[in-house]
């Protein structure tokens, strides 16, 4: 039976900034650049941690390699319908978490 998105949930800061970055197909170099862009320096990924997390998402299906005319030397990478999903879903978890506990660390820190 193949696996429902929310068990993919929660996801780790980098696995969910490099799922961002595949909202368009990238190499990882093209990943590790825009990861630290998106997340504004806040989250650097070297090439360890990148082919690591990579192979396994590749592995659970969340993405794929993508074809890319004129550039047989690298790999690129894309979302797959799972991996939007996943995604998507841990987007809206995370607006809900911050939602729901907004205006309590306001008062918090008001006191």
């Amino acid at each position: 039976m193949p696996k429902q998105p929310e068990s993919f949930l929660p996801l780790s800061q980098a696995t969910y900034y490099i799922l961002l970055s595949l909202r368009e197909i990238r190499h990882g170099y093209g990943i590790m650049q825009d990861v630290e862009e998106v997340s504004k320096g806040e989250v650097k990924i070297g090439p360890g941690t990148l082919y690591g997390a990579m192979g396994k998402l590749e592995k659970q299906k969340v993405i794929e390699k993508a074809t890319v005319q004129d550039d047989d030397r690298r790999k690129y990478y894309q979302l797959t319908d799972l991996g939007k999903e996943v995604l998507q879903l841990e987007y809206k978890r995370l607006k809900s978490l911050v939602e729901n506990s907004g205006e309590l660390i306001k008062e918090m820190e008001e006191k």
